[in-house]
């Protein structure tokens, strides 16, 4: 891969309840231990976060209750590692009792330069571009991950499905 580029990254979700509520206690109790897991990960670069040490409180737009993350890694390897193979698995496990379950595409993943940081909007042109188009080289996914600008190759599978966990 080319040292010109690394991976953004953006998931959504609706909560079910609002953020002070105690049952989305769960899950806001281990933002900061996740996002430090995150932070410690090989390949971390960067995430979205507010004054409150995460994203929970920035306003997109959207429907009440819709909560975006976005990251920045080195490599789509790195990220899955990340989301899949961590102890955030055990959160994204338990994500039913907390979010809506979704409908359409919610992470999307997707080239920048090095050094680039993406905004908010960005990544949600780039989820409705995943949404409508498929997976395309401007946005897709772990199981149609394209190569980075430049590099030689055609989309891999990382393989995601005996991973996921939480919508069963």
């Amino acid at each position: 891969m080319s040292n010109d580029w690394q991976l953004a990254q953006m998931n959504v979700g609706t909560a079910l309840y609002p953020p002070d509520d105690p049952r989305l206690s769960g899950f806001m109790d281990r933002l900061d231990e996740i996002n430090a897991l995150a932070e410690d990960s090989p390949g971390f670069i960067w995430r979205l976060q507010s004054d409150s040490g995460n994203a929970t409180d920035i306003d997109v737009g959207g429907p009440e209750l819709f909560l975006v993350n976005m990251s920045v890694w080195e490599s789509a390897e790195h990220l899955f590692d990340y989301v899949y193979k961590s102890m955030h698995r055990e959160v994204m496990a338990q994500r039913r009792q907390w979010f809506e379950k979704p409908v359409e595409q919610y992470q999307v993943l997707w080239w920048i330069p090095k050094g680039h940081i993406p905004t908010p909007e960005e990544g949600l042109a780039r989820l409705d571009a995943l949404r409508n188009d498929g997976p395309t080289t401007e946005a897709f996914n772990f199981k149609n991950r394209f190569p980075a600008p430049g590099s030689d190759g055609q989309p891999k599978d990382l393989k995601p499905d005996p991973y996921c966990a939480g919508w069963e």
